[in-house]
């Protein structure tokens, strides 16, 4: 494990929240800095960024901040389980661009055609923008769990390290730009 540690402004320009965020969950108590500098300056280590990426996590499935701590202190899911809800996320939202590209494509169509859209057309176009941007229920994350626990087991171990070789494969043919936007476009705080 690392012994590399964040001063608040690193941690904060890594992960593109404020630097008043990180103040406010060190303030209730939702990700304390485990360390402090000599001159009492707050240094993030390797398990509070761990925290730190559930909580994003976790606020993008919905939750709110005393749902997290409650589910972060007790019985609530382990990062592996976070990393596969999140996953699940991505998935769902990416199926859902790709339906509003469709739709985009169908009423640029129109409007090359015939010069206008239809009503018709806009309010899909509008169902589709609003689709995109979807805020999950905890009902839907437990449904897409379901669904992909469904999905695993019907995999022999075979298949599910064939799975996991394509995903680290597909990790490392990115460039570390590419990585670094991944990283970035995770869920974030208002």
């Amino acid at each position: 494990m690392s012994t590399e540690t964040w001063s608040i402004g690193e941690l904060a320009r890594a992960t593109g929240l404020t630097v008043r965020t990180l103040h406010h969950y060190d303030d209730i108590g939702l990700v304390r800095p485990s360390h402090r500098s000599p001159a009492g300056h707050r240094r993030y280590a390797y398990d509070d960024v761990r925290r730190l990426h559930r909580v994003l996590a976790l606020r993008g499935f919905g939750f709110g901040l005393p749902d997290i701590a409650g589910l972060l202190d007790g019985a609530g899911p382990g990062a592996r389980e976070v990393l596969l809800r999140q996953l699940d996320q991505v998935t769902d939202r990416i199926e859902r661009a790709r339906a509003l590209e469709r739709r985009l494509t169908m009423v640029l169509g129109q409007f090359d055609d015939a010069g206008h859209q239809s009503a018709t057309a806009l309010i899909s176009l509008m169902e589709g923008m609003i689709a995109v941007e979807h805020t999950y229920t905890p009902e839907e994350l437990e449904r897409m769990a379901a669904d992909r626990r469904e999905a695993a087991e019907q995999l022999s171990p075979e298949e599910l390290a064939a799975m996991s070789e394509r995903r680290r494969a597909a990790w490392e043919a990115m460039t570390p730009e590419q990585q670094e936007e991944m990283v970035r476009s995770r869920p974030r705080l208002p």
